[in-house]
């Protein structure tokens, strides 16, 4: 049976990893409204790969004996300046999650829940993985610049990488590898 402690830390991490899945729906909603459909497609992979996140989450809480809780959630950002202002989101918000993790680490530790730690190493090397991912890409942003073709070159960019995204996600299969 799971510690109390580490459960309620386990459902907070449920309710940000389906939080993230909603704010990544949102940017994507926005890049496909405002003409970056690779961008867009990009921002869905990731809205997907959150999902699953969460729901490894749930399925591991559940497998330990403890419940896990689908939380009501606040409505994300829907408006954003530019493209590189939402991969700057992207940014403190995967930063954001990192520390969470990190922190749900902590208390897992903390009550020697090594099990629960072992488990989360996952989570920390995909963060690790994910935040590299959305510095580079803004490097990409940056050496672009904002004349035309920069943007246009970016969003194609953007479309064959989340061609890649989600053929991994397929090959590991995605939400029913969870399931």
């Amino acid at each position: 049976m799971i510690k109390k402690n580490v459960e309620t830390a386990i459902n907070e991490q449920i309710k940000r990893e389906e939080h993230s899945s909603r704010i990544y729906l949102a940017m994507a909603s926005w890049a496909e409204q405002n003409g970056y459909p690779g961008a867009a497609n990009w921002l869905y992979v990731q809205t997907e790969e959150e999902r699953i996140h969460m729901l490894k989450l749930v399925h591991y809480l559940n497998d330990r004996g403890g419940a896990a809780i689908i939380p009501a959630l606040d409505a994300p950002a829907a408006s954003f300046k530019s493209l590189p202002d939402v991969f700057q989101e992207v940014l403190k918000h995967e930063e954001y999650i990192s520390a969470s993790i990190n922190e749900l680490y902590a208390i897992c530790t903390n009550e020697k829940d090594f099990t629960t730690a072992n488990y989360l190493q996952w989570y920390i090397t995909e963060q690790i993985e994910e935040e590299k991912t959305v510095r580079s890409i803004l490097d990409q942003i940056k050496l672009a610049g904002a004349d035309k073709g920069g943007p246009f070159m970016m969003d194609k960019e953007f479309a064959a990488m989340a061609t890649v995204k989600r053929a991994a996600l397929a090959l590991s299969g995605g939400a029913n590898a969870v399931i």
